[in-house]
């Protein structure tokens, strides 16, 4: 079995998991760079990719107290983008919110990522949605998954976590939840496939059928 105890609750990362957002990030973080005077590459952009931002700044060696300024610059330019829902995964949502409660958590801030899934009319699938604005610390650590299965009113041996990234795996491990991962669209597949989550798969369009045989 997937996880330890019945299976009562799936939560989900956001950006590059059910959104196919890492275009639209790429463009924000290029235009952003150009706007600071940065030399960065998109190649430079995939080898560095991180939920937690600041990792990326640090590889570009920007100085923390530029920091601030970088942040203003790629909301700026991401308010330009219009990344659509991965292929499969509205179906996805629907699906498993009949069976299972479903939570959302995400490095994103609250105020765009809860208009993006609003926008898709995903809103009211999700019984709970813990934001990267709204915690103290950023993925890996595991307090924003804590959160979501407090709230949701169940135990980490229910749960499992989808995620796109390396930092999503690790941070489920620390909360003891199970972890799938999802290659197709993942900016970092051979790091994602490096952390070894209980389980891979190529889109997410193949997780309700992991679940019905689990």
């Amino acid at each position: 079995m997937l996880t330890c105890k019945p299976l009562r609750a799936v939560l989900f990362d956001w950006d590059g998991t059910l959104l196919d957002s890492f275009r639209a990030d790429t463009n924000a973080y290029m235009q952003m760079f150009r706007a600071l005077g940065v030399s960065w590459e998109p190649t430079k952009l995939a080898q560095h990719y991180s939920p937690d931002w600041h990792n990326v700044y640090r590889a570009a060696e920007l100085p923390p107290e530029r920091w601030a300024e970088a942040d203003r610059l790629w909301r700026r330019f991401y308010r330009c983008e219009r990344p659509l829902l991965q292929k499969g995964a509205r179906r996805v949502v629907q699906t498993l919110a009949e069976r299972f409660r479903l939570g959302l958590v995400s490095s994103g801030s609250s105020f765009r990522v809860r208009s993006q899934i609003r926008a898709f009319g995903l809103e009211p699938l999700f019984a709970v949605s813990v934001f990267g604005d709204q915690v103290p610390h950023r993925k890996p650590h595991p307090l924003q998954l804590q959160l979501a299965i407090r709230q949701l009113g169940v135990e980490p041996a229910s749960c499992v976590y989808i995620g796109d990234a390396p930092e999503d795996v690790k941070m489920a491990r620390r909360a003891g939840v199970a972890v799938v991962g999802v290659l197709e669209h993942s900016p970092v597949p051979e790091r994602l496939r490096e952390s070894r989550p209980n389980v891979l798969i190529k889109t997410i369009s193949a997780l309700p059928e992991l679940f019905w045989h689990n």
